[in-house]
């Protein structure tokens, strides 16, 4: 298992100076990876007066910042952005980072303040069609060759986005989504790993094992290759405490997890904390 830290893109963590001195902090405590939030407003009411920071341009100080950590967001909402312009993104990145970006993506949400505040539609069926056509066209531009698409939502005319990926034949692709609902893990069985949230266990909470249990049986079911390499990341807020961690984490392993996320409660306060987040750092993570 490999453990990573999750950080939202506002409060402390919008100054990139800030994410800089936390994605250090991780790699020498021995943390795997940095994965960081992609949202614009988030939820307006309770967030509102903080500032955001562009994830992509955190992820960038973060990269700067380190050597060996994996760098992406959990999750992209590839619906709100134009594919071209999030290839370009992703692939510089990828190339200042020597190859260690994760690809995080999702619908993104709450829908109203994230796509209805800015005139965009709010029906979640489009944004899954969105999604979907969205992930195809990025992993072409990826690629490096001249793109033709003509889809229900993109079109590309006799064009090539350079310099390809690092990574190929592409960075990892991670699918979010809330189990019990079965779209989202059929979509990240198709790609390079699954990020499920629980209904019942919301940001912070870590799940019970037998529903991770579930999503991974699931999963493997609808894959095409089931025995290929396949991430099942979940997270949740552990104790500094290592004996205390491993018997959250433990089982978790055994019904399934390949990555430990180490997150926040939404509740609290404390999930947009340099200080927080930083204590739970520095007390390195609890492997197994």
């Amino acid at each position: 298992m490999r453990f990573s830290l999750n950080i939202p893109n506002f409060g402390d963590f919008a100054d990139a100076r800030t994410v800089a001195r936390t994605a250090a902090a991780a790699e020498q405590a021995g943390w795997d990876g940095l994965l960081i939030w992609d949202h614009v407003v988030h939820d307006k009411q309770v967030q509102r007066g903080k500032p955001f920071g562009d994830p992509w341009m955190l992820l960038t100080a973060a990269a700067l910042a380190t050597s060996r950590i994996r760098l992406g967001t959990l999750l992209t909402p590839v619906p709100r952005y134009r594919p071209e312009q999030l290839a370009r993104q992703v692939a510089t990145l990828d190339a200042l980072s020597g190859g260690r970006v994760v690809f995080g993506a999702g619908l993104g949400g709450p829908a109203d303040d994230e796509y209805g505040s800015f005139g965009d539609t709010v029906d979640r069926a489009v944004h899954a069609e969105r999604l979907d056509e969205g992930l195809d066209v990025l992993t072409r531009y990826w690629s490096g060759e001249t793109v033709d698409h003509t889809g229900a939502h993109y079109r590309v005319h006799d064009t090539q986005l350079l310099p390809a990926t690092v990574q190929r034949p592409r960075p990892p692709v991670w699918i979010g989504g809330f189990w019990p609902n079965r779209r989202p893990m059929r979509r990240a069985a198709r790609w390079d790993g699954a990020a499920p949230l629980f209904t019942d266990a919301l940001h912070g909470v870590p799940p019970h094992p037998d529903r991770l249990a579930e999503v991974v049986a699931y999963v493997r079911e609808h894959r095409d290759a089931p025995g290929e390499d396949f991430e099942i990341v979940v997270g949740g807020l552990t104790p500094g405490d290592r004996a205390k961690a491993l018997d959250i984490i433990g089982p978790l392993a055994d019904a399934g997890a390949t990555w430990w996320d180490e997150r926040q409660l939404q509740e609290g306060g404390f999930i947009d904390s340099y200080e927080a987040v930083l204590r739970r750092i520095e007390a390195g993570p609890p492997r197994l």
